[in-house]
């Protein structure tokens, strides 16, 4: 652990840590930290890269950059972000904010984490200085205002600093009247991570899920902080019960889609977790597990992101 990491290296080391914590105990060591370099480089373009915005509703917005996907609701009441990304990414996610909202950019918001990983929360700090208040589940900031240790490397993410930890927590639920719409929060433990929430737009009719869903590739699951694959497959069947065939789902990572979308998702992930489980009962380890390529058939849609299959595969039998 280095000693007097500033907010910039806590943010990189939180992201690297994360990829290295993707790799399973049989990969080696080279492959394993080159990802890791990706990951901070992805962390250093989030300063130059433009927020592309996408209108979902009169007053609701999806922001993409490059960190997780984020939302913005504009309104009388004030601004609500959802996720902030890297913190080198807040000068332009403040641009994108008055760009969109030139009346309310300046005055006092709401930011929702939908989970404690730096290239949700990195931006955090910044945007409570923009006078945000954060809110999140309970177990993000305690994982935020705490260390964590990414096994696989012994690596650890230091606490975040005071100004980027959430000042309104909850447990299980949580709903809150805005800018002429209901917005429900639910905590799913555990999924991606066991600080996970998705949040509701009823008259909008938009539903963020974080990380819960990556659209289009495999999904990271962070077997360091509670996330398991039984996790995220309850975790979308509950998503797919709030939505209906015109809802617009905000994925983590990956393009805006529909309930047919995430259902695609969910059978991928509960085909590979059963195919996954069959072997490790039948005595194959992680490694022998990987190379019988149980998700084949799912490689060409699913297996081309960061999250390779292999990669997925080796996750998805540790967290059985």
């Amino acid at each position: 652990m280095v000693d007097g990491m500033n907010r910039r290296s806590f943010l990189e080391l939180g992201v690297a840590a994360s990829a290295a914590a993707m790799a399973p105990r049989w990969m080696n060591a080279q492959s394993a930290q080159s990802a890791t370099a990706q990951a901070a480089k992805t962390s250093d373009a989030a300063a130059s890269t433009q927020i592309k915005t996408t209108k979902l509703y009169d007053n609701l917005y999806l922001l993409q950059g490059v960190g997780g996907n984020m939302a913005l609701q504009t309104g009388p009441d004030g601004n609500l972000l959802i996720d902030a990304s890297y913190a080198p990414a807040v000068p332009k996610i403040r641009e994108a904010i008055a760009a969109l909202a030139p009346q309310s950019a300046s005055a006092p918001g709401i930011l929702i984490n939908t989970h404690w990983h730096g290239d949700h929360t990195g931006g955090n700090e910044g945007m409570h200085a923009a006078e945000f208040t954060i809110v999140a589940h309970r177990q993000t900031r305690a994982r935020l205002s705490t260390p964590q240790t990414m096994k696989l490397f012994h690596r650890s993410v230091p606490a975040a600093p005071d100004g980027a930890l959430p000042q309104i927590v909850f447990d299980n639920s949580l709903s809150i009247w805005r800018n002429g719409d209901q917005l429900d929060l639910t905590h799913f433990d555990p999924a991606h991570t066991d600080t996970d929430i998705s949040i509701y737009f009823h008259k909008a009719d938009v539903l963020h899920m974080g990380d819960i869903w990556f659209n289009g590739t495999c999904p990271f699951i962070d077997e360091g902080t509670g996330g398991s694959i039984s996790g995220m497959i309850r975790a979308s069947e509950r998503a797919l019960a709030v939505a209906n065939s015109s809802t617009k789902i905000i994925p983590g990572h990956g393009p805006l889609g529909s309930k047919d979308d995430l259902k695609k998702y969910h059978d991928m992930l509960a085909a590979v977790r059963d195919r996954v489980a069959a072997l490790k009962a039948g005595g194959a380890n992680e490694e022998e597990a990987v190379a019988k390529k149980p998700m084949a058939e799912f490689d060409a849609a699913w297996g081309k992101g960061f999250m390779n299959s292999d990669l997925f595969v080796g996750i998805v039998y540790r967290t059985l």
